[in-house]
């Protein structure tokens, strides 16, 4: 009888075993996924400052040209761990010179490393995901007009589990979607192209949007603030309700995210003056598109208050 129940048991631990291991399975795209693109680095820059790269990229505190040396090596807090931003500069044996475009678009819309390993979402790929693989492929192209940095960057330093990587691929079963996050019905394409870029490169909703206890976005609440994930104070509501931007009209958001002053002649603060600083090199309809869309999404209470209310 005990024998016949161990083996039982080994046998589900096997089956449980073999489960995990094809359920965690990174799935990156084949090379005939690929579009026939070649690289345009107009575009890829464009893209560049749509997702703000240089902010966690470049040295804490960099200027001018220096924005464009990518050695990484920032630390974020989480409470899942410290994760260190690596290096993308175009250095082939610390950066990702010696990458193809299909490692990258590999790496922004599967998480995958191109040896296979699973990215942690610290990197944001859960909205890069949304992003046309033309446009990374772009990307790619302008990222390998820089400067190669020789930063070697130290390992994240996580505690069990989350320093189990291959357990990202549950994860990204449950939070890895390349749908846009809000149905916009009838929206025109002013509206359109702002969603792209306020779900897609800008990833704006990985800050401006709460977590739930795994880590992934509470869409609910889709750009209704948050809790700082790194510390101390909120980001806030971005959202058309009256905790939001419910008294901005699109001018004033597209004029703040040129200028860095709001309507009330206060100016950017925290966190916002990169990210403000890099939608400031988007083209004007850009900035106006991103506008129209925050304009357009479902008004939300603060997200913030109602993540603190449910601990």
């Amino acid at each position: 009888m005990i024998r016949r129940l161990a083996a039982a048991i080994a046998a589900l631990a096997v089956v449980a075993a073999t489960l995990f291991w094809l359920l965690t399975l990174p799935r990156p795209l084949a090379e005939a996924a690929l579009p026939d693109h070649p690289g345009d680095p107009v575009n890829g820059a464009r893209m560049f400052w749509a997702g703000g790269c240089a902010s966690c990229h470049a040295a804490p505190g960099a200027k001018g040209d220096d924005t464009l040396k990518l050695g990484g090596g920032l630390a974020l807090n989480t409470p899942f761990g410290t994760f260190r931003v690596p290096n993308i500069s175009p250095d082939a044996e610390n950066g990702i010179g010696g990458w193809s475009a299909l490692d990258l678009v590999n790496a922004m819309q599967r998480g995958v490393a191109p040896d296979g390993r699973h990215y942690y979402p610290a990197f944001p790929y859960a909205s890069y995901a949304r992003m046309k693989t033309s446009d990374i492929i772009d990307l790619k192209a302008f990222l390998d007009t820089l400067p190669a940095v020789g930063n070697a960057v130290a390992d994240h330093a996580l505690g069990f589990p989350f320093n189990i990587r291959r357990g990202l691929g549950l994860w990204k079963l449950v939070y890895l979607d390349d749908a846009p996050v809000i149905e916009l019905p009838g929206s025109d394409a002013d509206v359109e192209r702002g969603r792209y870029l306020v779900e897609g490169p800008g990833h704006c909703g990985e800050c401006h949007t709460p977590r739930d206890i795994a880590g992934g976005l509470r869409t609910e609440f889709w750009l209704a603030g948050a809790p700082n994930p790194e510390g101390k104070g909120i980001i806030p509501n971005i959202t058309p309700h009256g905790e939001g931007l419910g008294d901005w009209a699109a001018k004033d958001i597209a004029y703040y995210l040129e200028t860095g002053f709001t309507p009330d002649f206060d100016s950017v603060g925290g966190a916002m003056v990169k990210v403000q600083e890099n939608l400031a090199r988007l083209p004007a309809e850009d900035r106006s598109a991103i506008a129209a869309y925050l304009k357009a999404v479902p008004a939300r209470p603060n997200g913030y208050a109602k993540t603190e209310a449910a601990k």
